[in-house]
């Protein structure tokens, strides 16, 4: 009967242990925590800009910001008309244009984002590339593509007969509803002549 007591008790006290090994969290060696890197995203707003704003310059133009943190971490701009046109404050990431844009003239700018450290000018995350969007205005009048369009028809013909065709191209952003939109007036001999949103 004492045996039996004494092999329950030991089988007892072995799966206590057991169940408290499995409380205990693991213990990691330190060369497995050090070979892991924290997966790192740059991080940023849309980047756009309406052309020709009527406002004091500079004209905020969005945010780049990096999960980096680093109190001596430092952004960069490259690319075409960075840190002449475009410029970005250093600390807070916020990019600036110091210029008016006209989207008929340039519709996007690519740049690069960086984050370096200011103490050694070494990278602390890989570039990205992004775009600034110029949003369009309806800024722009329909043109003409010739300044004389000749046109005839057979005396007698019926009601309807096509003369010739114009045709009047607008420079404003044909994606945005309304803004290159053309229609067409006889505003001289519209008493014989009619003219259709087609030309």
């Amino acid at each position: 009967m004492d045996h039996l007591i004494l092999l329950f008790l030991l089988l007892f006290a072995v799966a206590f242990a057991d169940k408290e090994s499995q409380k205990k969290p693991q213990n990691l060696s330190s060369d497995n925590s050090s070979h892991k890197r924290l997966k790192r995203d740059w991080i940023w707003n849309q980047m756009h800009i309406k052309e020709e704003i009527d406002a004091p310059l500079p004209h905020h133009v969005g945010k780049i910001t990096s999960s980096v943190r680093n109190n001596n971490a430092k952004y960069i701009i490259e690319g075409e008309y960075a840190n002449t046109i475009f410029k970005v404050e250093e600390t807070s990431g916020d990019v600036y244009a110091f210029e008016r844009l006209d989207r008929e003239k340039k519709a996007e700018y690519e740049l690069t984002a960086l984050i370096i450290d200011r103490r050694n000018n070494q990278s602390l995350e890989p570039p990205s590339k992004f775009i600034i969007k110029v949003y369009d205005i309806n800024d722009n009048v329909p043109v003409f593509v010739q300044k004389v369009f000749n046109g005839s028809v057979p005396e007698m013909s019926p009601v309807g007969t096509s003369v010739t065709k114009v045709t009047a191209v607008d420079a404003d952003d044909p994606t945005v509803s309304g803004h290159a939109t053309v229609t067409y007036q006889v505003i001289k001999g519209d008493e014989y002549f009619t003219i259709d949103d087609s030309g």
